[in-house]
């Protein structure tokens, strides 16, 4: 633990770029710890604060503007992959798309601090023709903002963050396994979220064909687009005769569902697993509604297999 605290202090500059870089990749790295325990180092008068500070805002400006770019490229399909291999992807792309919608540009400073979303919020900007000019300065009073408030935290418990280093270098293999727990009981309280992810997903779905075939009916089903305004800025397309619903209005117990009533109910996104659509559908359920089902592949899928659709 010595050796440790003696490379970060050698290497500060270096250590704060790396891990600051990492977590605006998605990686699974405590930035913000190594800037706390940075900002009590700072203290000693060791440690350049200009540097520091310089090193964690290039970080984020190349790593969200790596995904800002992403998302200016190739758009939505970019997101929904991003979505897919974190660690949150039952709710990555709808918060995303809530933060962009009710926050516009200062999305990208309240993402900082948002786990889950801070790697969708700089592509999403981009999917939906943020400047560039605007989105870097955005980004850069973002990182300047997450920087100091972390280093200032460091700095402000610096006595309490140096008893601990202390106590921790004495423990030597306690202090280890300390964070060996601390690290099993991240990844269970990770796997029971995951069980829960799985049985949602489990949920019966239908598929493209068979919505077609029962749209063509006697008594075709109800169809509903549960995307966010973001989602359908981004691809205003739709499956004809679709109503309009997020979730959150979804949820509301005020929202008149009467049409729903006596009638089958599919329903769309364009999210990992069609996460927010088997929600949806279970609210739905639960307020009485007869069959409720998720589109398989969603809007996606739809658009793949050739069928027509209609502007918002």
């Amino acid at each position: 633990m010595a050796q440790l605290m003696s490379l970060l202090v050698q290497n500060a500059i270096l250590v704060v770029f790396a891990a600051s870089f990492a977590a605006r990749l998605g990686l699974p790295v405590p930035a913000a710890a190594v800037l706390v325990v940075t900002g009590a180092l700072l203290a000693a008068g060791d440690i350049s604060l200009a540097g520091v500070v310089l090193a964690a805002v290039a970080a984020n400006l190349l790593g969200d503007g790596a995904w800002f770019y992403a998302g200016r490229r190739f758009g939505y399909r970019f997101m929904r992959l991003l979505c897919r291999i974190s660690l949150a992807p039952d709710s990555c792309v709808r918060r995303g798309e809530s933060l962009i919608g009710d926050w516009g540009g200062l999305s990208l400073v309240a993402a900082k601090f948002v786990p889950g979303v801070s790697v969708v919020a700089p592509p999403m900007a981009g999917a939906l023709g943020m400047s560039v000019p605007r989105f870097i300065g955005f980004d850069i009073g973002a990182a300047l903002i997450w920087t100091g408030l972390f280093l200032g935290l460091g700095w402000g418990f610096r006595n309490q963050i140096q008893d601990v280093l202390a106590v921790m270098a004495q423990a030597g293999g306690i202090a280890t396994m300390a964070l060996g727990a601390l690290l099993l009981v991240f990844l269970v309280v990770r796997w029971l979220r995951r069980r829960a992810f799985m049985r949602l997903t489990g949920m019966p779905r239908i598929s493209v064909d068979e919505l077609h075939e029962m749209l063509a009916g006697d008594e075709p089903p109800l169809v509903i687009d549960v995307r966010g305004a973001a989602g359908q800025q981004v691809d205003p397309r739709r499956i004809p005769g679709a109503l309009s619903y997020t979730l959150k209005a979804l949820q509301q117990r005020g929202l008149d569902l009467s049409a729903a009533a006596g009638r089958d109910v599919v329903l769309y996104c364009n999210c990992p697993n069609e996460v927010s659509a088997a929600q949806a559908a279970r609210v739905l359920l639960a307020r009485g509604a007869r069959r409720a089902l998720p589109l398989t592949g969603g809007l996606d899928a739809w658009v793949a297999s050739g069928r027509p659709t209609s502007p918002h």
